[in-house]
């Protein structure tokens, strides 16, 4: 039988609980994946009009860490995203930092990631309005995991970036290379600097700390931390573009509304311990099992839980809300294509898009549902 995260929560989550090692949000999150659609969320009561058949089914939780929900949204994000997909190539980036600032990033989670993703679409930015590259104004996604394979803390931003722009005078969209958007070095380089420069500013001012720190701080040893994080290498790849475009929001939705784990990766767990799968990159992306003890795997799970209302998902550029309407819709004009316009489905629509299964009718009979009555959540 296939275990769940909510299994390994409702068996270790409580001994965790008591270690008092949990902010607000995590618990917050905890208590969600363990109520999921049970009785303590409430629910209804559905009879089938035709044989009578009746079912009970319970409300899902909505956390967007628990594995089970989130499906429903990223089908209507799929969609939205289509609407706003121009005809030409794409290309996939990935921002890392080194994982010298991890603990910075742990323990300043909410203006760390915000500097991430500043730092991330400055660089893109700047990059492409330089005339010796691109020279327009580009749009992209950006999407925020902080997760590796095994569950390790990672933070780093996957951005799907249209291989063209739109010029300054917004009369002309300027296409990239096919197999080449920006220069890799040049994209680490000025990222390392703006991300350095955001980290500098808020560690004389007080703004962020370090464990162990009190204040304002940039003593010797600080000073030399930073400058060896100037010396470093930071990792910032670009993969091969996509040629069709209808491929790139399937891509991307893979990144955006996923949690650390999903249960098809849970293989098993005992008294102890939690195993699950996992793919060794560094090993021709070889499928692996890893165990760990069952707190550790409590607690490399809600490393990830972000902060209370973050957005990790965000549109910059052309791309963005606010440029929607005149530069994006300015670039379809000029690319002579007709923008597609937007869908909203209903969960049946939805549902039956996907999975070809009709939930507003009875699986015995192909008789309708009918609401009987529904179940309060429970307040104790």
């Amino acid at each position: 039988m296939q275990i769940e995260l909510q299994d390994i929560m409702r068996r270790f989550g409580d001994d965790f609980r008591a270690s008092g090692n949990m902010s607000h949000v995590q618990h917050k999150a905890m208590n969600a994946i363990q109520t999921c659609r049970t009785a303590k969320l409430g629910g209804h009561l559905d009879r089938c009009d035709d044989c009578g058949t009746t079912k009970i089914s319970h409300n899902s939780c909505r956390n967007r860490n628990c594995p089970k929900c989130g499906n429903l949204k990223k089908e209507q994000w799929i969609l939205d995203r289509k609407a706003n997909l121009l005809p030409i190539s794409h290309f996939h980036a990935v921002f890392t930092v080194p994982d010298t600032l991890h603990e910075l990033f742990l323990h300043n989670q909410e203006r760390m990631y915000s500097h991430l993703f500043r730092a991330v679409s400055q660089t893109l930015r700047a990059l492409a309005l330089d005339k010796r590259h691109l020279g327009a104004e580009i749009g992209f996604t950006a999407v925020l995991h902080t997760w590796g394979q095994t569950l390790s803390y990672h933070p780093h931003i996957h951005c799907i970036i249209p291989g063209g722009g739109l010029r300054a005078n917004g009369m002309a969209f300027v296409n990239s290379r096919k197999k080449f958007f920006l220069p890799v070095k040049a994209l680490s380089a000025l990222f390392r600097g703006k991300l350095l420069d955001f980290v500098k500013k808020d560690l004389l001012s007080g703004a962020i700390k370090l464990p162990g720190k009190q204040g304002a701080y940039w003593d010797s040893d600080q000073r030399e931390w930073f400058d060896q994080l100037h010396l470093k290498n930071w990792v910032v790849y670009c993969k091969k573009p996509f040629r069709n475009p209808d491929t790139v929001i399937e891509y991307l939705s893979r990144y955006t509304h996923k949690t650390a784990i999903y249960n098809n990766r849970l293989v098993q767990m005992n008294d102890t311990s939690v195993t699950f799968k996992w793919k060794d990159y560094r090993d021709g992306n070889r499928p692996k099992n890893m165990t760990l003890a069952a707190g550790e795997f409590v607690r490399r799970f809600l490393l990830h839980v972000l902060p209370s209302g973050f957005q990790r998902i965000r549109h910059y550029g052309i791309l963005s809300n606010r440029n929607q309407r005149y530069k994006l819709l300015r670039c379809f004009r000029i690319l002579k294509v007709q923008k597609p316009e937007k869908k909203k489905l209903t969960v049946q629509e939805m549902v039956l898009q996907k999975k070809g299964v009709d939930i507003m009718r009875c699986p015995d009979c192909g008789g309708h549902w009918v609401r009987i009555r529904s179940f309060f959540p429970m307040t104790c």
